[in-house]
């Protein structure tokens, strides 16, 4: 608890904020898991799947700039994204209709099939000076505090190592403009800190991990 004191204020908040999720993630779905099952063989893909890989690429190895890729990220984060949209939390003109009319069971299957996928190799190539600040202002603003190390992700907090470039600068401007609010305000805070300098060389940074 000291050592969370020392934080400034905004950063303490959210260090508590990313332990509440946490563990509130596990105690709410302990049925979702971001691998594969423990025989080793992937979950065979769902049939509305075939929908989401019309913009989501196969496997959700997207190929479009700001459709972001869902091979390898978290089942939970992916779980509660699809609510989210059928709740009106989030919105989005292809996702909202898409998410309106799943089941619960149809959701958690998209979630558990995407995240056992392997993760895509990014074929943007970064600016290594952006790159290289984006690196400096995310271990500044502690960001691996909530997305781990390598930034894979934990439980409802998304991977966003190797995510698409467009897509990564568009969603940290819309959590700055208060486009997109279904983050229980965390983002939204560290992104109120960033210049638009510093949303692009995060999206350098994070593309090429």
């Amino acid at each position: 608890m000291r050592f969370v004191l020392q934080f400034p204020p905004l950063l303490a908040g959210l260090a508590l904020a990313c332990s509440a999720a946490a563990v509130g993630a596990q105690a709410v779905a302990p049925d979702m898991r971001s691998h594969p099952p423990a025989d080793g063989a992937a979950p065979a893909a769902p049939p509305k799947a075939v929908v989401c890989m019309a913009c989501h690429g196969p496997g959700g190895q997207s190929a479009q700039a700001q459709t972001p890729a869902l091979a390898g990220q978290s089942a939970r984060y992916l779980d509660l994204q699809l609510r989210d949209f059928q709740a009106g939390r989030r919105s989005n003109e292809l996702m909202s209709p898409m998410a309106k009319d799943l089941t619960r069971d149809e959701m958690r299957e998209l979630a558990a099939y995407f995240a056992a996928q392997k993760p895509m190799e990014q074929s943007f190539r970064a600016d290594p000076e952006k790159a290289r600040l984006g690196k400096a202002k995310s271990d500044e603003t502690l960001c691996t505090m909530c997305h781990l190390g390598g930034f894979v992700g934990q439980n409802e907090i998304p991977r966003v190592a190797g995510q698409r470039f467009d897509y990564v600068l568009k969603q940290l401007a819309d959590f700055k403009a208060r486009r997109r609010t279904n983050d229980a305000g965390n983002m939204t805070a560290v992104s109120n800190t960033l210049s638009d300098a510093d949303i692009e060389n995060l999206a350098h940074y994070l593309a090429a991990l």
